[in-house]
């Protein structure tokens, strides 16, 4: 095939770009963006430890702490949302959104530290009877 046939072939053809507010369609394996539900995060970080593309940063303090996201360094592998066990992250298969300098999509929440649950009270031996106290007591009588 000659250079010319390749030319002629796609001058025919017209334009094959997309206007600026037009995006492609989104691919079926694509995760998406990842969301952040304040109200059910306690601050445990596991999502960050999880996040190998460092979009996620949190920094931690006694009375609150602050998590970040960076949807621009975000390689929307879904980690971070299989690790979080409160369901704080979710994603949605939205496009990500057009952004012109580094760090313009970066959102941070600062949120008070949540108190950890009540440990479940300790059965005494008294509750249980003699038996409970020493479970290695002889039990052939």
């Amino acid at each position: 095939m000659s250079i010319l046939n390749l030319l002629w072939r796609n001058l025919r053809r017209g334009a094959m770009t997309l206007h600026f507010p037009e995006r492609p369609p989104v691919s079926d394996g694509y995760r998406g963006l990842v969301r952040f539900d304040p109200a059910l995060c306690i601050g445990c970080a596991v999502c960050r430890f999880r996040c190998t593309a460092r979009a996620i940063t949190f920094t931690s303090a006694k009375t609150n702490f602050t998590w970040s996201y960076d949807p621009g360094q975000c390689t929307f592998c879904g980690r971070c949302v299989e690790g979080c066990k409160e369901h704080a992250l979710t994603q949605e298969p939205e496009c990500p959104p057009i952004y012109l300098t580094l760090g313009a999509l970066k959102k941070s929440y600062t949120l008070p530290r949540k108190p950890p649950p009540p440990k479940p009270a300790a059965t005494t031996a008294q509750d249980s009877g003699p038996q409970a106290a020493n479970p290695f007591a002889g039990g052939a009588q």
